[in-house]
């Protein structure tokens, strides 16, 4: 097959695969159930990932290039604001992405629980060992940290620019900044369809809250 057919045909059962497991969740979903999805056979959608673990690494890629060009977004619609507005900006948009986004959001967490494993030697119930030999795995790697470079790049121009007080550890600041994400995210997955207040506390006012903190904690 011409090489640019299997990439659309790829890029399909992909796009097939994200709409299953919106539906459905990664437990819950069947390869069947993708290539129906997809339009194409079982035995077609195997020679293209060989288990369903690979083609969630591949949904996983999907949400980090999603994630990244997010915040891409969000710089560039900063450049002229200073670097404490465009850090806090890109907290909300990490934010509104996970509330808009909650598959890519879950993909990425899971992500980083597959790393954390496979660092230390635990071969998982998802087949770390086995995915971690996936091209999409080695995709993902090349593409994981760059979010957070970006967050440490701008943290720095507001340093540079007086926004952002200085001496203070961007890496470390930019790794809260998305604690609070992950942990925003984790409670909208208690509530039912990401509206149910839990402990009758507001899940916006939750957001409001921990970007106030994140700029107190930066502000000059």
């Amino acid at each position: 097959m011409d090489p640019s057919k299997r990439r659309k045909k790829e890029q399909g059962i992909i796009d097939a695969a994200i709409e299953v497991l919106n539906d459905t969740g990664f437990q819950s979903s069947r390869m069947d159930d993708i290539a129906q999805a997809a339009g194409v056979t079982k035995v077609t959608l195997y020679s293209y990932f060989d288990s369903k673990d690979n083609l969630y690494m591949a949904v996983i890629y999907r949400a980090f290039q999603a994630l990244t060009d997010v915040f891409y977004a969000t710089i560039d619609a900063n450049k002229e604001e200073s670097g404490l507005v465009s850090t806090i900006a890109i907290f909300e948009s990490f934010f509104n992405f996970c509330e808009r986004n909650y598959l890519f959001s879950e993909a990425i967490l899971d992500y980083f629980s597959l790393i954390r494993n496979i660092s230390r030697g635990v071969e998982s119930q998802n087949g770390a060992s086995n995915i971690s030999q996936s091209t999409y795995f080695n995709r993902v790697r090349d593409l994981q940290n760059l979010p957070l470079k970006l967050t440490v790049k701008e943290m720095e121009r507001g340093i540079e620019d007086g926004s952002i007080k200085s001496g203070i550890d961007c890496m470390l600041h930019t790794i809260q900044g998305w604690t609070m994400v992950v942990g925003y995210t984790k409670l909208m997955s208690a509530t039912v369809k990401n509206q149910a207040p839990l402990l009758n506390v507001n899940l916006k006012s939750l957001k409001t809250l921990s970007l106030e903190f994140a700029e107190k904690a930066l502000a000059k």
